[in-house]
């Protein structure tokens, strides 16, 4: 609604829309057309001016020509993008960013997810300083969950759920309250800002003391999603009500589809740029729908997105045959297994499930001809003791390496190796060992085939995703009354869980971008965000170009991958030089993308009119690049395609710093920059420069072709690194 169009006779927005529902409600009576009264679910005034509720057609029709009007959105489903992770990162309480006063204190997180655990030790309150004044949230109290839960490390707790009872009118909710049932929430929130808990493990695997990002920081739970689904009404109002209660940080790990092409659209991107307006920063996560292209979401440009990756660490079972030799393989098998040898018989395919039966007190060995999933399936309904499978897979999924019996995954090469010990032995045997943990593991971190890639299909010309992050098989608190595995069909219940996805990655940045709000309070998120993406590590354990996990490739990963790196907590407190943005560089982009005056009155909430004079670019000041280079576009007579991109960056260093600018090379471009050198006089001082980049070829060697820019102060003390893509993909392709 244009909350300006509202009649002096009401005495706010929210007995307005009541009025308006009720009016569009009895003309729909008295027309006859239905007698389905309106519902008003929620009314909205800090992420956007509006309100949800449940209509007929013909009051939707009727509401259309009602003053103020400007646009509506159905509600739709949205779905969840789903201890060490410190220590890779760099973090530690003796140096680095946990050195006080940067350990986030004070700093309040909102995590918009399925609700939290607050009996979890990782949410005690133990070290935590009285809750801030400023903060104005609160703790709602429902099913088995009392508002006396909170303490000054949880300081606020809610639940949102109307619009998902207005699309079922027949759900009951079993816990309508902000306690956490799944786990996913708890398991996040931990992530960003959980405090110390010792003893954590996931059944012996990964033990030690959890901890989240900023372990000091504040945590406020926002419940949205539920067993029976979520829905962007309550998310909307979720945002918008973490916004009024005062929080700094969001963490979004869900989103819609890919399928809407216009930021208008997306009520999240539509409540995020709100929160960026009033200094929040909106970390959210990517997605899981990679390999692929053009399957990010959660792009806009004044969010952070985040990407998956994996890490240095990596669980494991131990396979002895009897001649001594031990293969090594993946494992998360939860279960008591005894060590003692077993007789080991080969059948190959394992797919006759009374043929199995007869071997259930040996170790069957089976082989995969294109049937995987069907032989677990048979050695589990056969109640078999053990099994080693044998794969061709390069990658397995977790589900399988988390099997509710003892079982070994192996690639042919080790397979060959059981199979001829088998063949050669009158009375070959084996023994299983389950519950190891490796540190250290190389190469790490690398982009996981799950996480999604860009470019982001609604905003193209700004480079996503902006960071990776550790996502996949992270350690985090978990609600005990949620199953974990199950071991022989029987549920296994933790207060800790191993859990992989973006929803893992997301707030591993959403705790570092508080460690930076509390070294920098007066930083705007977009300054946030330049210092998070500029002081990445690009290499794998500074060895290798990261590297694509997925079956289809193994070259190295691309920004639209990665973006622009994998994180550095540490680096990231001091950048050196910052990527700035204001609401008005984001405006003038939507006016560059051809959005109507309406469609940027839905998303920024205010009358503005793009027009000749209006700056217009595609070229967003962000710390990233990309190029369309295609084959129909050519910028200049002599048939070559020149893109040019201006950047203004701010020194938050010291004072009498120059920088030099560094390239490394892109295959087929000609690369470079305008001034090589930028001097700085003083703090906050500000500087311009052009990256112009010339394609030398009539076409792109590659798809996509990518190097970076980095500009290196005199001292050897900042090196402050942006990704440049140039790309002939289309979204189609």
């Amino acid at each position: 609604m244009d909350s300006s169009a509202m009649p002096k006779a009401y005495s706010s927005h929210h007995s307005w829309y009541l009025s308006m529902l009720s009016s569009v409600s009895e003309s729909s009576k008295a027309a006859a057309v239905s007698t389905s009264p309106s519902k008003h679910l929620y009314t909205y005034t800090h992420s956007v001016n509006g309100f949800s509720a449940v209509l007929t057609l013909s009051e939707l029709e009727a509401l259309k020509n009602s003053s103020g009007f400007i646009s509506f959105t159905r509600d739709l489903p949205l779905k969840v993008h789903t201890t060490h992770t410190s220590h890779f990162l760099g973090l530690s309480s003796v140096s680095g960013a946990w050195t006080a006063p940067n350990d986030g204190e004070d700093v309040i997180i909102g995590v918009v997810d399925t609700g939290i655990w607050p009996e979890s030790e990782s949410f005690s309150d133990e070290g935590m300083t009285r809750v801030p004044t400023r903060w104005k949230g609160r703790c709602e109290s429902g099913t088995k969950f009392n508002s006396s839960l909170c303490n000054k490390k949880l300081i606020g707790a809610r639940y949102f759920n109307k619009g998902l009872l207005a699309n079922n009118k027949k759900l009951s909710i079993p816990m309508n309250s902000p306690r956490d049932i799944s786990g996913h929430g708890t398991h996040t929130a931990s992530i960003a800002a959980g405090n110390y808990a010792k003893g954590a493990s996931y059944f012996g695997y990964a033990s030690g003391t959890s901890r989240g990002m900023a372990p000091r920081a504040r945590i406020a739970a926002y419940k949205v999603v539920w067993k029976d689904g979520i829905y962007t009404s309550d998310v909307l109002a979720a945002i918008d009500q973490a916004i009024q209660d005062g929080v700094d940080i969001l963490s979004l790990s869900l989103g819609l589809s890919v399928d809407d092409n216009f930021l208008e659209n997306d009520p999240i991107a539509v409540a995020s740029f709100a929160a960026m307006e009033k200094g929040i920063v909106v970390a959210a996560s990517a997605g899981n729908d990679g390999p692929f292209y053009w399957t990010l979401i959660n792009g806009a440009p004044w969010m952070l997105t985040v990407a998956a990756g994996t890490i240095d660490r990596e669980f494991d079972g131990i396979l002895t045959l009897g001649n001594g030799v031990q293969i090594t393989f993946e494992s998360l098998y939860p279960g008591n297994y005894s060590a003692n040898q077993m007789p080991m018989v080969y059948v190959d395919e394992c797919l006759n499930v009374e043929e199995l039966k007869q071997l259930r007190n040996k170790i069957v060995v089976c082989k995969d001809h294109q049937s995987m999933s069907n032989q677990i399936e048979y050695a589990e309904s056969a109640q078999v003791t053990a099994v080693v499978f044998i794969s061709n897979y390069s990658s397995l999924p977790e589900l399988y390496t988390r099997s509710s019996f003892p079982a070994a995954f192996i690639g042919l090469h080790d397979g060959q190796t059981v199979i001829d010990y088998i063949k050669q032995n009158s009375s070959p045997s084996g023994r299983f060992q389950f519950q190891k943990t490796s540190i250290g593991k190389k190469p790490a971190p690398r982009v996981d085939s799950y996480s999604s890639r860009g470019p982001f299909l609604s905003c193209p010309n700004v480079l996503k995703p902006d960071i990776l992050a550790p996502g996949s098989l992270v350690l985090a608190s978990w609600s005990p009354i949620s199953e974990v595995t199950y071991v022989q069909s029987h549920p296994l219940f933790s207060n800790f869980n191993l859990l992989s996805g973006t929803s893992m990655a997301t707030p591993h940045v959403a705790g570092v971008a508080a460690l930076i709000k509390k070294a920098h309070p007066d930083w705007s998120p977009a300054a946030i965000r330049s210092a998070i993406m500029t002081t990445t590590n690009s290499l794998d354990n500074n060895l290798s170009p990261i590297k694509d996990v997925s079956n289809y490739d193994d070259i190295p990963a691309s920004p639209l991958d990665i973006g622009a790196g994998h994180i550095n907590p540490t680096k990231a407190l001091d950048p050196g030089l910052v990527y700035d943005a204001t609401a008005e560089d984001y405006i003038k982009l939507l006016c560059a993308m051809n959005y109507t005056a309406r469609q940027i009155h839905i998303i920024t909430k205010t009358s503005y009119s793009c027009s000749a004079t209006t700056r217009q670019s595609l070229d967003l000041n962000y710390p990233s690049f990309i190029a369309f280079l295609n084959d129909d576009q050519y910028s200049t007579s002599n048939g070559k395609m020149v893109q040019e991109f201006q950047r203004t960056v701010t020194n938050v260093g010291s004072g009498g710093m120059a920088y030099t600018a560094k390239l490394t090379g892109m295959e087929g471009l000609k690369v470079t920059v305008e001034p090589p050198k930028l001097i700085f006089k003083q703090k906050y001082e500000k500087k311009s420069y052009k990256l112009i980049l010339e394609l030398e070829g009539p076409k792109l060697l590659k798809d996509v072709v990518f190097g970076s820019l980095s500009w290196m102060d005199d001292g050897g003390q900042y090196m402050v690194r942006s990704p440049i893509v140039a790309t002939s993909i289309r979204p189609q392709d």
